[in-house]
């Protein structure tokens, strides 16, 4: 016996995929940016425990360049890649709340 689903109900079906894709793609973004961080991290250390020249590179130019000045540089990165993912994590929170409600109310009307 095939029951029929409702207009109403294949639509919240549809948008609960484009929740869980929206998702995954926040996921990624995550990620990626804790890649980025920790990359961050690991040059600040190395930046910290080198008493020798330190060296940037802008576009395919490498510069010498202040051990402070780098380290400035680097920590005011890793301070924005940290506000980038907190702010992500809250989107993330709240798209999973949605995305709860959304399938329990698709649940309830399957059933």
């Amino acid at each position: 016996m095939v029951e029929k689903i409702s207009k109403e109900t294949q639509e919240k079906i549809q948008q609960l995929q484009i929740f869980e894709q929206n998702l995954q793609n926040l996921l990624l973004q995550k990620q990626a940016f804790q890649f980025e961080l920790n990359e961050t991290e690991n040059a600040l250390e190395e930046i910290k425990k080198t008493k020798e020249d330190v060296y940037k590179l802008i576009g395919q130019v490498m510069i010498k360049s202040s051990k402070e000045e780098i380290e400035k540089e680097m920590q005011q990165k890793k301070d924005i890649i940290n506000l980038r993912t907190k702010s992500i994590e809250k989107q993330e929170s709240q798209l999973k709340e949605e995305l709860e409600k959304l399938r329990q109310e698709v649940l309830k009307k399957i059933k």
